[in-house]
């Protein structure tokens, strides 16, 4: 086998010789400048062209490269609550809402406490005074000395005006008797403004005057009688042995019943 191939290879290696040495070379072609384009026009260099014939080229297209980023990695741990800012200015009161529907009916309640036996829905006084009384002070109040009714102790005898314990319609009254010669001037008063007056004349006769009235009470309000002096001399007459001046009152109506 080692002879065959020896032989084979001796007439390559002959033949690649002779072409080297035998053979003329061709000598180098020199490129020479040929116009490609008009007078007015600008010639495009060799660069710019071949980009775009390579940019036109999808083989050549360079791709748009977009970055994303991962924001989860960049956000830092939450921080501390900050402090309470000052709280700012009013806002303007805006108009009233439309009325809303009514609601449902409540459950009824637990049953109140029993209440006191001076709220009990009656009241009901008529006192009386058996001593004369001349007004001495530019004000002065009546005080009566006998009790004929008084339901519940509501009119105090020792200050001399009923207590009003249960809120309602009253009907109170006034019977004086007058003083020869002298005149007669007393006030009605619900708490410390006069409701009512009961005057007389000077006169050589005495005579029997009254007043009455009804009054719309709240729970704590007081009706009293106060005699009223001018420049005359102010009297009510009553004997020991009789009753000339008596004050009346009872609950009308009751403003719950």
């Amino acid at each position: 086998m080692s002879p065959v191939l020896l032989l084979f290879l001796v007439p390559t290696v002959n033949v690649a010789t002779v072409l080297e040495k035998g053979l003329p070379r061709p000598e180098p072609r020199r490129l020479s400048c040929v116009r490609c384009c008009g007078p007015s026009e600008q010639p495009i260099s060799i660069i710019s062209s071949r980009y775009t014939r390579m940019s036109s080229d999808p083989a050549y297209s360079v791709p748009k490269v977009q970055p994303t980023i991962d924001i989860t990695i960049l956000k830092g741990e939450k921080g501390e609550m900050g402090e309470k800012g000052h709280p700012g200015a009013v806002g303007k009161e805006g108009e009233r809402g439309l009325r809303g529907f009514n609601g449902r009916k409540g459950q009824k309640g637990q049953p109140g406490p029993q209440g006191h036996s001076c709220k009990q829905l009656y009241a009901a006084f008529s006192v009386g005074r058996r001593k004369p009384l001349h007004s001495s002070d530019y004000f002065q109040h009546v005080i009566f000395d006998t009790e004929f009714v008084n339901l519940y102790k509501h009119f105090n005898m020792f200050s001399g005006k009923f207590f009003c314990y249960v809120a309602g319609i009253y009907y109170f009254s006034l019977n004086v008797h007058t003083w020869n010669f002298k005149e007669t001037y007393l006030h009605l008063m619900k708490n410390e403004k006069e409701v009512a007056i009961l005057y007389a004349q000077p006169s050589d006769r005495s005579i029997m005057q009254s007043q009455s009235l009804m009054l719309d009470l709240q729970e704590g309000e007081e009706v009293w009688v106060r005699m009223f002096k001018r420049e005359r001399e102010n009297a009510i007459y009553s004997e020991e042995s009789d009753v000339y001046i008596i004050f009346n009152g009872h609950l009308i109506k009751p403003a719950v019943e």
